[in-house]
């Protein structure tokens, strides 16, 4: 009886221990406002019914709110003064050496170009129509046909136009000979200013870039995966892996409370591995979730929470942080 006493002591003790080491009370966190980072700047929104990898999601635009087209300068400049904290954005290699910021594997559907974006010249791209291919009404109308003439923009042109601010670069492939090639144009930048920027995508591009640049902030499925299972393995002690460090972190509203420490603790230890972390939507199987786009999600968040959030309806939800939270610092 006394050996059980003592193991049942020793058990509550240690129980006590862990929830002492994760709680809020051991934080000095103050409260704040979350960083916000806006999918493609300022979008246009579209049906997401039956939505698959390949779909022309401009032929299914809804009715727009905004004069604005994703990944474009216009668009990051407007997402910026809404008061953004960091943007994503999509790469492809071009022919001529360059990274086209466009989102599309092929021109055909938002453009009045034919084929894989990757098989063109910059300068090829840089002529072409980006709100060529955008209707709300099954191709009656296209309210943003000849207004998008010139602006697909190279990934230079983007940081030139933007010094120090913040960037996720999405790689739209799985080849990593895209990813050396990245790393090689990021390694020509300062330090300073690839610390500014994420480098996410396919598992293969991204370790090349890790491998290349160990210092960028990098984020795959795997490595994702990695971090969020080996954190949650050692996570209760305050040890946060390897796995987890100078990263950048995608994770499901529903996902984050179950994580040790949630949320000042947990954020306490990510800031101190250098590591961002962005609250998508809730997780329902599947791929990745969509951003943080409705209204309504903001009121989930913890009071004071000061990590990040990643959203695709900047102009819906900025209302709200601002409102719930106070403007950004």
């Amino acid at each position: 009886m006394r050996k059980r006493t003592i193991l049942l002591i020793a058990i509550v003790v240690a129980a006590g221990g862990i929830w002492l080491n994760n709680s809020p009370l051991l934080s000095s966190r103050p409260a704040g406002t979350p960083a916000v980072l806006a999918h493609r700047g300022l979008a246009q929104d579209f049906d997401r019914k039956d939505l698959g990898s390949d779909t022309c999601t401009a032929e299914r635009m809804l009715p727009p709110r905004h004069p604005f087209l994703e990944n474009t300068i216009p668009s990051m400049e407007a997402a910026f003064a809404l008061g953004a904290d960091a943007l994503e954005l999509d790469v492809h290699p071009t022919t001529d050496g360059k990274f086209a910021v466009f989102h599309d594997w092929t021109l055909d559907c938002r453009t009045e170009g034919k084929g894989e974006t990757r098989t063109h010249a910059m300068s090829e791209l840089r002529m072409l129509d980006v709100g060529f291919g955008y209707t709300a009404d099954g191709g009656k109308t296209f309210p943003f046909r000849g207004k998008g003439i010139g602006m697909m923009p190279s990934l230079d042109e983007v940081l030139q136009r933007f010094p120090n601010r913040r960037f996720n670069i999405n790689i739209k492939s799985n080849d990593p000979g895209e990813g050396e090639a990245l790393a090689a144009w990021l390694a020509t930048l300062a330090p300073a200013e690839r610390a500014s920027l994420t480098v996410y995508g396919g598992d293969r591009p991204v370790a090349a870039v890790k491998a290349a640049l160990p210092d960028m902030h990098t984020l795959s499925r795997a490595s994702l995966t990695r971090c969020i299972l080996r954190y949650a393995a050692l996570g209760w002690s305050g040890y946060v892996p390897e796995a987890c460090r100078r990263d950048t972190l995608l994770i499901p509203i529903n996902v984050a409370q179950w994580l040790w420490g949630w949320p000042d603790r947990f954020l306490d230890r990510m800031d101190s591995v250098d590591t961002r972390i962005y609250l998508l939507g809730p997780y329902a199987g599947g791929g990745f979730s969509q951003g943080l786009d409705d209204p309504q999600l903001i009121d989930q968040l913890p009071d004071g929470y000061s990590g990040g959030i990643s959203t695709d309806a900047l102009d819906l939800v900025m209302p709200v942080i601002k409102r719930r939270f106070g403007p950004p610092a």
